[in-house]
């Protein structure tokens, strides 16, 4: 995996690259406060068949953090940007938490350019914070060791120890300079948000929808808006 780095505006985008050799593409968007290296254990994986590029969203990693309106028509926005900069027409997307909800409102915003969706327990259509969501939000604000580490146990819905340098580098990420109001300006965007079930039936790429089973922080009950919505979908329960 090759870090990289695009200019998109005025703005440096941090970004991570595999299997440059292929020429089908598959992006990978990110949630609210993660990063590229989310997807790293699966991007050796993936690489096997695609060219895959994980970004680090503007206002989160180690991408800049503009002071502006974090919406989510601003992530969609970004991605046509960054994908026209890198010369990317075409692709597959694959989203996780915010990142399946920015990549949902992609396919319907830029239909031409989408082959396939991948979204996995997408956002937007949950509206009201769930206790482990809260400890996370909370925790990004006031990122203390022993306080995340509640917050990531609580995520991961398992008794297995979360391990530290993911918490460490959460830590690190969010005491970078305007991490917290990038992440504030994008809970505000999110808050003022039509669900996104009704405008779903817009997406005419082929869709699969993936959820945990005992998802904490965005429940499988939310899975059936997207499932029944989605004109070419495929299901997974894990």
């Amino acid at each position: 995996m090759i870090e990289k780095f695009a200019k998109i505006g005025s703005h440096k985008i941090r970004y991570i690259e595999a299997g440059s050799n292929s020429k089908r593409v598959l992006v990978l968007v990110h949630g609210l406060c993660a990063s590229a290296e989310r997807w790293k254990y699966v991007m050796p994986e993936l690489s096997k068949t695609y060219r895959v590029i994980a970004t680090d969203l503007p206002g989160f990693g180690y991408s800049d953090k503009p002071s502006l309106d974090y919406t989510p028509q601003f992530f969609v926005k970004f991605l046509f940007d960054f994908l026209e900069t890198i010369d990317i027409n075409h692709c597959s997307m694959i989203g996780s938490s915010l990142g399946g909800q920015i990549v949902a409102e992609y396919a319907i915003t830029y239909h031409e350019k989408i082959e396939n969706v991948i979204l996995v327990s997408p956002a937007g259509v949950m509206k009201h914070l769930t206790p482990a969501l809260e400890a996370y939000v909370t925790d990004a604000l006031y990122p203390n060791l022993d306080t995340v580490s509640y917050a990531f146990q609580m995520m991961s819905g398992v008794n297995e120890e979360v391990p530290f340098y993911i918490i460490d580098d959460f830590i690190e990420r969010m005491s970078l300079p305007n991490a917290k109001m990038a992440f504030i300006s994008t809970l505000l965007g999110l808050k003022n948000v039509d669900i996104i079930n009704h405008r779903l039936v817009n997406i005419s790429a082929s869709a699969l929808v993936i959820w945990g089973e005992n998802d904490p922080v965005i429940p499988i009950k939310y899975a059936n808006d997207f499932v029944t919505s989605l004109k070419d979908c495929q299901y997974i329960e894990m």
